[in-house]
C-alpha cells in the first residue's frame, strides 16, 4: 500500500480519511469482537506441547537416590540444576530450582534487602533513609510494580537495541548511594525485545557505583524464546562481574513458565554461591523445600539441555508466524502513514508499539470499546505513566493465528482513527 503521511495531507483530505475511519471503526464495533492481547501467556496449543508432563515423573528417587516426596533439598533437584545452569551459562552450584513463579523469587528477593540486606551491605536496605531503582523503558511492568508495592523509587532510562543507555545508568549510580540496583530483561526485553550486547553488559557489571552493595536484578526471562534460527546468546553477567570485582553484583531469574506449564512450571535463581547462600538462608526460615516431584518431572521431560532447545524450537513453529501476522498487518495499515513505529522482534513474546504521541490511551479505549483488550497505555513505564502517552504493548501468542488478524486489523483502525483525530484538531487550531 502506497500510503501518504498524515502530515503531507490538506484540511480536506485529512477530514475525508476522518471520516472514512469512523466508519470503519463504527463497522468494527458492530462486529462484537472479544479479543485479548493484554499478556504474554503461551497459547493452549504451546501448552499441550508439555502434556507428557502429566504422566511425569517414572521414578520418585532423583540421580542421587534421594526420595522426591519428602522433605528437603532447598536448593532443588540437582539433574534439573545442571542442565538449566547449562543453559544459562553458569555453574551448578550457583543455581537454585524453586517454585513455579520466577516473580516470586524476585519478590523474595526484594524483602530480603529491604528486611535484611545483601551479602555486601552494611545495614538493611529498610533502613537507609531512601532506596532507589534504576527502571530501562519500556520496561516489564511487574517489575515495577514489585518496587512501587515497597516504596522504592524508580528513575527511568531509555532502553536502546542494545540494552540500557548504560552511560545515563553511569552517570546515576556513580554519585547517589540511594541507586540501589537496576532491573534489565536482558535478552528480548519485555516489551521492546532489545538484547543486552556483551559491551554494555561488561560495563554493567565493571562500572563504579556509589552504593557498595549494588544489584542488577538480571531477569532472563525469554533467553531461550527464540523466533527465527538466528538465536541470541545471553551475556554472561556473573561471569562478567566476578571478573570486574563484583561477583555478588547480579542475580538472575528464569524459568519455563512460558516453556511447559505457565502455572506449574519450575523458576531458578542463579548468582554467586555467597548470594546462593543467603538467598537460602533466608528462605529455609519459611521454607522447608520446593516441589522436588516437579523437579524430577521437568528434568525426565528435557533430558538434557539439548532438549530444552529441541522443545523451544517447536514453541517457535506456533507463535512465528503470530509475529509475522501482526508486522503484515501493521505495515499493510500503517506503513507510510507516519503515524506509528514498532519492532520486529527476533525473539521474546511482545511486539512494541509507538503511536502519535498523545494518543495511546485513546488508542487502547478505542479498541476497549471495539471488544479488543490491550495493555494499558503507561503500563511499561513507572507508576504507569508513559509521559509522552505513546507506547503500547502487544501480546499476540495466545491467541489463535486467525484471531491475531483480526484484533490487529482493529487495533491498526483504532491507531489511525486516532492520530487522525489529533491531526483535524491541530489543522483546526
Amino acid at each position: 500500500m502506497n500510503a501518504t503521511a498524515l502530515a503531507d495531507l490538506s484540511a480536506d483530505h485529512l477530514a475525508t480519511l476522518l471520516e472514512e475511519q469512523r466508519a470503519a471503526y463504527a463497522e468494527l464495533k458492530a462486529r462484537g469482537l472479544k479479543l485479548d492481547l493484554t499478556r504474554g501467556k503461551p497459547s493452549a496449543q504451546q501448552l499441550d506441547l508439555a502434556d507428557d508432563l502429566l504422566r511425569l515423573p517414572s521414578s520418585t528417587k532423583d540421580a542421587a537416590g534421594v526420595d522426591v516426596r519428602n522433605y528437603g533439598g532447598l536448593e532443588g533437584v540437582r539433574e534439573l540444576r545442571e542442565m538449566f545452569a547449562d543453559l544459562l551459562w553458569v555453574e551448578p552450584d550457583q543455581v537454585v530450582a524453586g517454585g513455579n513463579s520466577s516473580l516470586t523469587m524476585m519478590r523474595d528477593c526484594l524483602f530480603y534487602l529491604m528486611l535484611f540486606g545483601a551479602v555486601d551491605s552494611e545495614r538493611p536496605w529498610g533502613r537507609e533513609e531512601k532506596v532507589r531503582f534504576v527502571c530501562p523503558v519500556p520496561g516489564y511492568d511487574r517489575h515495577f510494580t514489585l518496587l512501587e508495592s515497597l516504596g522504592i523509587e524508580m528513575v527511568t532510562v531509555a532502553m536502546h537495541d542494545d540494552g540500557p543507555d548504560v552511560d545515563a545508568v553511569a552517570a546515576l549510580v556513580a554519585d547517589d548511594a540511594s541507586i540501589k540496583g537496576i532491573w534489565i530483561v536482558p535478552t528480548y526485553a519485555n516489551p521492546t525485545g532489545a538484547v543486552v550486547s556483551q559491551d554494555v553488559a561488561a560495563r554493567l557489571a565493571a562500572m563504579p557505583t556509589a552504593a557498595a552493595d549494588f544489584k542488577i536484578l538480571w531477569d532472563n526471562a525469554y533467553a531461550l524464546h527464540h523466533l527465527t534460527e538466528d538465536e541470541a546468546k545471553s551475556a554472561d553477567i556473573l561471569t562478567l562481574a566476578s571478573a570486574a570485582g563484583h561477583p555478588h553484583r547480579p542475580i538472575m531469574f528464569a524459568s519455563t513458565s512460558k516453556i511447559t506449564y505457565a502455572g506449574a512450571g519450575v523458576a531458578f535463581l542463579a548468582a554467586s554461591t555467597a548470594n546462593v547462600a543467603w538467598y537460602l538462608g533466608h528462605l529455609a526460615n519459611g521454607a522447608i523445600g520446593p516441589d522436588k516431584v516437579n523437579h524430577l518431572r521437568h528434568a525426565e521431560f528435557f533430558g538434557s539441555a539439548q532438549g530444552v532447545r529441541e522443545h523451544m524450537a517447536k514453541h517457535r513453529e506456533i507463535i512465528a508466524p503470530k509475529f509475522a501476522e501482526v508486522d503484515r498487518v501493521l505495515t499493510d495499515r500503517l506503513g507510510g502513514r507516519d503515524v506509528a513505529t514498532w519492532n520486529r522482534p527476533t525473539g521474546g513474546y511482545f511486539v512494541n508499539l509507538d503511536v502519535v504521541p498523545g494518543t495511546a490511551s485513546r488508542v487502547v479505549a478505542l479498541a476497549k470499546e471495539a471488544g479488543v483488550a490491550l495493555t494499558p497505555a503507561g503500563s511499561s513505564y513507572p507508576y504507569k505513566h508513559d509521559p509522552d502517552d505513546t507506547n503500547i504493548r502487544l501480546a499476540p501468542t495466545m491467541p489463535p493465528l486467525t484471531e491475531v488478524t483480526e484484533a490487529m486489523e482493529a487495533v491498526a483502525t483504532c491507531v489511525l482513527l486516532a492520530a487522525l483525530e489529533k491531526a483535524a484538531g491541530q489543522a483546526s487550531t
